[in-house]
């Protein structure tokens, strides 16, 4: 236990502790771990984007092989990747961060009523899963506006093509125990 305490301080020291790195926007809870997670299983991006890993595969089956390989061997890295492509498209969307704003904003005011008293509507207590809904309906004309489901199929359609072509196109990495193939003639 102390020797743990020990690690973590050193980690710390050097800047590396995920409790750092982690914005302190995000909860306590299943999100926050499943993140820290990923962030544990990270490959090297070196090797993530290394130009001399790339080669055409021989046939359908080695790209089959690849694709299947390399999602497996860098979910974390795509994970990320497609991270960067969401906070991209809503950095360069402008009426988009203007929704998510008014979004959030209503989401906060929320929480800070309900911190002070129940919300009553009609002799009625009105749940924090209604409360939420409400905000929802409420910022979805901004959203409509900002265009929000174009840029999520945006960011889909974007994220499987640069995945997609990266473990189509990455060669395997080479793991302990691997059986040896033999190649048709």
């Amino acid at each position: 236990m102390a020797a743990q305490k020990d690690q973590q301080k050193d980690a710390e020291a050097e800047g590396l502790s995920a409790t750092t790195l982690l914005p302190k926007l995000i909860p306590s809870g299943a999100g926050r771990e499943w993140l820290e997670r990923r962030r544990a299983t990270i490959r090297p991006w070196g090797t993530f984007v290394d130009q001399q890993r790339f080669s055409r595969p021989r046939n359908l089956g080695e790209l089959c092989q690849r694709l299947i390989r390399n999602v497996e061997y860098y979910q974390s890295n795509y994970v990320f990747v497609f991270l960067g492509l969401i906070v991209y498209c809503v950095v360069t969307s402008p009426m988009l961060l203007v929704a998510l704003a008014v979004f959030f904003g209503a989401c906060y005011i929320l929480y800070l009523r309900t911190l002070q008293s129940k919300l009553v509507l009609f002799g009625r207590e009105v749940s924090p899963v209604h409360q939420y809904a409400l905000a929802g309906g409420i910022s979805f004309p901004f959203f409509w506006l900002a265009g929000a489901g174009s840029a999520v199929f945006w960011v889909l359609g974007a994220t499987l093509v640069v995945i997609g072509f990266h473990a189509a196109f990455h060669q395997i990495e080479a793991m302990d125990g691997e059986e040896l193939q033999m190649e048709p003639v």
